[in-house]
């Protein structure tokens, strides 16, 4: 025999409590849409850089520069600062240039091609040995901040760049700091050893205020180039590996939407990615 329902109001209808239900888990797909579209892009790029470093995953990039850091703001281009792979042995670089050597005139179409894929790595090896050359110092975690690694179509660009608060030349002076000047003079026996030419530039902020008006930002960038110039050159870099020394004021700034940041101000050595047309430490 059927069961009767009981009669009377004792619980919500089913089709009530189903709609509930529904309306609940609305509220939180609504929820959780809005917390999305206002998600703090900086913090989440740290938890996830966290969550790599926990479970042991890096990725790695022919091109190398500074890693995202608080105080400099990140631009595409720049990549992770993990070592590359070192693919260019010295013994085996030198045999390949006494094969070439031997080849003579008719092998120029394969030698420019072999030059082409010698280039990056050169650049790697180079970027590597700068940092190595750095880690030797013991005040090198206060500036590593400061310092950007980027290969270009040009070269390879050592770029020494100011934060708020931690500057690498004293205020309105072409003058360095000590740290800044054993960064550079750490510099000279890797530059030294390269076959390339190089290029040095100074770069100021805008709007940047001096006691001298006659003084300007283009002197300041070119006598700050221009001193980075002589620590290379007092280390070991010869005068004919030099090819321009230029102060650029503040018309090329880093963050150009930025002109007034602090990390426009900088000194970037070109490390350039031809040969020089003279060999180095030869007298005219």
């Amino acid at each position: 025999m059927a069961r009767k329902k009981p009669q009377g109001g004792g619980g919500a209808p089913d089709w009530l409590v189903t709609f509930a239900d529904l309306m609940s888990l609305l509220v939180c797909f609504f929820v959780l849409i809005i917390s999305f579209s206002i998600q703090d892009k900086e913090k989440l790029q740290v938890v996830a850089g966290s969550m790599r470093e926990a479970f042991g995953v890096k990725d790695s990039s022919r091109k190398t520069g500074i890693i995202e850091v608080e105080g400099i703001p990140i631009r595409d281009y720049m990549k992770d600062i993990s070592q590359v792979e070192q693919e260019l042995d010295s013994d085996f670089a030198q045999e390949r240039h006494e094969k070439r050597r031997k080849q003579g005139p008719e092998a120029n179409t394969h030698d420019t091609m072999e030059a082409e894929i010698e280039k990056p790595r050169q650049f790697a090896t180079a970027a590597a040995s700068l940092r190595q050359a750095w880690q030797e110092m013991p005040e090198i975690t206060e500036v590593s901040t400061n310092i950007i690694l980027e290969e270009t179509e040009e070269g390879l660009n050592i770029m020494l760049v100011d934060q708020d608060g931690r500057s690498m030349f004293r205020e309105g002076s072409k003058y360095p700091y000590e740290t800044t000047r054993r960064l550079i003079a750490q510099m000279a026996p890797v530059l030294s050893r390269m076959p390339n030419r190089i290029e040095i530039t100074g770069h100021t902020t805008a709007g940047a205020a001096t006691v001298d008006p006659s003084y300007t930002g283009w002197d300041l960038s070119t006598e700050r180039a221009n001193v980075a110039r002589q620590i290379l050159s007092e280390y070991g870099v010869p005068d004919g590996q030099f090819y321009s020394v230029v102060g650029k004021s503040d018309t090329e700034p880093l963050f150009p939407n930025d002109p007034y940041l602090a990390a426009n101000r900088r000194v970037g050595i070109l490390l350039m990615a031809e040969e020089p047309p003279i060999p180095p430490g030869h007298k005219l």
